[in-house]
């Protein structure tokens, strides 16, 4: 496992894999299938990985979680970097980073708490976790004017942040006064595009955003590679051909549920058996799951591999 401080360069340098993770019948970790999936993304170029929203890590039980990072340490090749995530309650925050000091993960992100949440208390709690710590934490900005894009840059510039996943959801990537902002006080190579292939050539082109991550990666990683190289070639239209090819599995995850759907089409297309996902989540319906088959199988032919 790659245990070296996070810089620019190194979340340039492979897309960010935001896997689900399989579970076995009786919702125990499932190593062998976790590894399976681990395996599909280093075999296609991917040497980072983000174990955060579409992993249900929101709902893990603490006493798994020594389990989970053991897990995660033991799956991933000496060049693979693993960053999973803590919170998003506070006090839950606080008990895991003790759990975390026991392993060499070089950074974890901070799930994003919105309903009982200020601003200033998000900064206050993240100063906290990382002194406690002794590391910086990735900060996840999902919402609009979660936190205010000065205070973003005092984080990064005290060494507390290292690096931002935005994923604030936009009917036109390119009008967003939220990400403007953030690039203007904050290092935009320090910034992640955090919602999977659809808006990342814009968020790379036009606010110079220093990655992104993907689900969708789980099923196709050459082809999400691919594309990836190519915005920073600067070889748009050929960027834009491979984000089409991802249009129709993401416009089911945008039309049913991201994460629900991620999790079964990992399964429907033979990658990885992810069984059943974490309760206070839901499977996808029973007549949804054929239309995931299919754009999952072909997303994957069109990566060069037939399960």
């Amino acid at each position: 496992m790659d245990t070296q401080a996070i810089t620019p360069q190194r979340l340039s340098a492979s897309v960010i894999a935001v896997p689900p993770l399989a579970r076995s019948a009786d919702l125990r970790l499932d190593i062998q299938q976790n590894r399976r999936m681990v395996q599909h993304l280093e075999a296609g170029g991917v040497s980072t990985l983000l174990y955060g929203g579409n992993a249900v890590l929101y709902h893990v039980a603490l006493s798994e979680y020594a389990d989970l990072l053991q897990m995660l340490k033991e799956l991933s090749g000496e060049q693979t970097l693993m960053i999973p995530s803590i919170g998003p309650a506070f006090g839950l925050m606080m008990d895991q980073v003790a759990v975390l000091k026991d392993f060499a993960f070089p950074t974890a992100m901070v799930l994003p708490q919105v309903e009982i949440a200020t601003s200033d208390g998000i900064a206050t709690g993240i100063r906290l976790v990382a002194d406690r710590w002794g590391k910086p934490v990735v900060l996840y900005i999902k919402h609009d004017g979660y936190i205010a894009a000065e205070t973003v840059s005092r984080l990064v510039e005290d060494g507390v942040v290292n690096w931002i996943k935005y994923a604030v959801v936009r009917d036109d990537p390119a009008q967003d006064d939220y990400l403007k902002a953030l690039t203007e006080h904050t290092d935009p190579k320090r910034i992640v595009s955090g919602i999977g292939e659809q808006p990342a050539i814009v968020h790379l082109r036009d606010f110079s955003c220093g990655g992104f991550t993907s689900g969708c990666v789980c099923v196709a990683p050459r082809l999400s590679m691919q594309l990836m190289h190519a915005v920073q070639a600067g070889n748009f239209d050929r960027a834009e051909e491979i984000r089409a090819l991802f249009s129709p599995l993401e416009d089911l995850r945008n039309s049913i549920h991201p994460i629900r759907v991620l999790h079964a089409a990992v399964s429907l297309a033979g990658i990885a058996e992810t069984g059943p996902i974490l309760p206070l989540m839901s499977p996808v319906d029973s007549g949804d799951r054929a239309e995931i088959e299919r754009a999952a199988r072909k997303l994957l032919q069109d990566n060069g591999e037939v399960a």
